[in-house]
Order: structure tokens, then sequence, then C-alpha cells
């Protein structure tokens, strides 16, 4: 991406001004700080849109209580863990805990099973009856995602929903998976992919299966160099690594819903993002002291609940109106906050090329073929 800073300008009444690039690194979803004036102003993520998703028109007002019933459906929510806490929670428990209050039978799959089975306790509380279960993922790590699919795949006949959730965005120092791959792609991307792989044949016994995979508004600042995948070269940016994962997210989501089209799989394939929401991202990721961990500190107004931030996702998922190979997003200003809407799609997520090449590139390294699970 072209790096679009000019000089500062310090004579007084001009603007102070930065790189777009700069800008966006402020912030986990996009969202930057400048000095305007001795004032505060936001410098917000514009990606440069398919033109798909150009004119497309607004949708309704939606909301959770819009959420059919999902009586005798089967789901699971990766990274399903993170309750209300110190103000902040998790977008992947908000789509648990709607999923089961609409009534259908959710597995939160997660890494840490303290925080799982405490998140299940509350769900449960808050939805008497409620069908849902914990079991251990980590996404990180191959071979926990091949025991999960298999456990999975032995104790369920068919799969209706898989939320892609679970996020990673790194830490200030490069840190590896399991496998030896760098974390925030191995967990976001590699890891999410070859779970789908593994959970395909349940997948394809459901009557109207989706698969909803969730990106971010930095995949509009993201680039996929197949020379450097996992950053091993030069200095660690971990923003980098997030963009860049979650671009791949965007491109892969697209590729499945190409390819189970062309192949007759059956499934949807969709993706979303939450916009700007306060969760346990930042705090378990860079920390408090990152540029995001300050904004977390010092600008809680730049953030929407997390149950906010979770209706795209859950109108992906639930809405008999969501589509197949769309991305939708918050309807807020530039896609910040708000009710589901469809979502601006970076050209870059576009590339049918590129994303074939990640496709082949991700069965590579996961150690998975779409083909073979079926």
């Amino acid at each position: 991406m072209t790096d679009t800073s000019v000089e500062n300008e310090p004579a007084k009444g001009k603007r102070r001004r930065v790189s777009r690039r700069a800008f966006l690194g402020y912030s986990a979803a996009g969202v930057g700080l400048a000095v305007v004036g001795g004032g505060v102003a936001f410098a917000v993520n514009q990606p440069e849109l398919s033109p798909r998703q150009q004119g497309l028109p607004s949708l309704p007002e939606w909301t959770a209580a819009d959420i059919p019933s999902l009586q005798g459906l089967t789901a699971i929510v990766t990274g399903g863990n993170g309750y209300p806490e110190e103000d902040r929670s998790g977008l992947g428990f908000h789509d648990a805990l709607e999923l089961a209050r609409a009534g259908a039978e959710v597995t939160i799959a997660s890494s840490d099973r303290e925080r799982g089975e405490e998140a299940v306790r509350r769900i449960r509380s808050e939805v008497p009856g409620a069908s849902i279960r914990f079991d251990t993922l980590d996404l990180a790590d191959l071979a926990s995602v091949a025991g999960f699919a298999e456990r999975m795949r032995a104790s369920h006949t068919r799969l209706d929903l898989l939320i892609n959730n679970a996020g990673d965005m790194g830490r200030l120092n490069r840190e590896v998976s399991a496998d030896g791959y760098e974390r925030v792609f191995a967990t976001n991307a590699l890891g999410h992919f070859a779970l789908t792989a593994q959970l395909l044949p349940l997948l394809r016994e459901a009557d109207a299966p989706r698969v909803v995979w969730l990106s971010s508004l930095r995949a509009a600042t993201g680039a996929i160099d197949f020379d450097d995948l996992q950053q091993g070269r030069g200095d660690y940016d971990y923003g980098l690594a997030y963009s860049n994962s979650k671009l791949a997210v965007l491109l892969v989501a697209f590729e499945m819903q190409r390819r189970s089209a062309a192949e007759s799989w059956g499934i949807s394939s969709i993706a979303a993002h939450p916009g700007v929401a306060r969760t346990n991202l930042v705090p378990d990721g860079p920390g408090p002291d990152s540029m995001e961990g300050r904004n977390h500190r010092f600008m809680p107004f730049l953030y929407q609940p997390a149950s906010q931030g979770a209706l795209p996702t859950l109108y992906a998922a639930t809405s008999p109106q969501a589509e197949a190979g769309a991305y939708y997003g918050p309807s807020g200003f530039q896609g910040l906050s708000g009710g589901p809407a469809r979502a601006g799609i970076p050209v870059q997520a576009e590339d049918q090329d590129v994303a074939a090449r990640l496709w082949t590139t991700l069965e590579r390294l996961g150690g998975v073929t779409f083909g073979e699970a079926l």
C-alpha cells in the first residue's frame, strides 16, 4: 500500500499531517487520532471499495431480537469465552449467548477451559435450559484443531453453523505457534482454515449450513506477501500482522463461497466485522502501553459495546436475508458502530488469483485438503 505521508507543517494555523498508515496503526479497527488546532480529530480507514458493494441499499434496522428460532440447529463459536468483565466483553460470548437464546445447540470452542466454562455458566444463568457446552480448541496448535474436529465428528451428525470468531492481535514481540508459525497468522487465518476443512463433512450434512468468518476494518490496510506471510523478516509489526491476517480471512471467506458454488458443497460462506467494539483483544494482545491500549484507557467513547459489535456476525449467521458471499459490518459512520449493514469490501480482498494461491498455501501449511474432507 502506498504511504501517503506529507511533511509536517509547523506553521501556526496549519494542520499537522501524518501518514494514513500511521493513522490506521493507532487502533485495533482503523481509527486513529491526530492533533488538529490544539484539539483532537479522527482519521478513519476508508477502503477503496469493490464495485459489487457500491450503491447497495441499506438494511432495515436489525437487532438480536430478530434472530429466528434456531431450535434443532447446531452451532460452534470459536473464542466465545470473553464474558463481560471490567467493562469489556467478547464478541463470541454474545454470539453464543444469542444463538443459545434462540434455541440452538451451541459449543464454545476456546483454549482457556476455565474462562470457557465460566462463559457457559453465565449463559445458562441468563438463558435457563440453554443447550450450551464448552470444548477445548487452540487454533494456534494444528494438533488441537484436529483433535477438536475429530471429537465433533464423533459426537455430531451435522453442523448447521460455524462462526470463526476467535482472534489474536499479537503482542509487541513476535511469537510463534506450537507448529512454528507466527501466532497471529496461525490463529486468525491458518487455524480457522484448517478447522473449517475438517468440519466440512458435518457442514455438508446440514440442510442450509453457514460459515461466518470474522474479519476487521483493518483488513483494508493489509496485504498478502507470499514471500513473508508470517513476518519473519525485519522488524516485527503486530499491527501489520493483524491487518494481513484479517485480509487473509476475507479472501478465504469469498474463495470458499466461490468453491462451494462451483463444487456444490451447499454451504454459505459469509464474512462480517464488528466495527470498533470494546473487547479483550487489545488487553490480551499488545497491552495497555500500546497505541491501541492507550485508546482503550483514555478514549472509551470510541468503542461500542461488544454486544453491539456482535450484531453483524449474528445477522450473517442467522438472518434469512443474509446473502452467501456477502460482507456485513456496522451501519454507522465509516462502519465503526451501529446495526448490521453491507460492509465495504477492500479491493485487495477481491483478487481471485491471490485468493486461490492463498487457499492452496493454507492447505499445504495446515496439512488439510477440502476435497479430501468431503
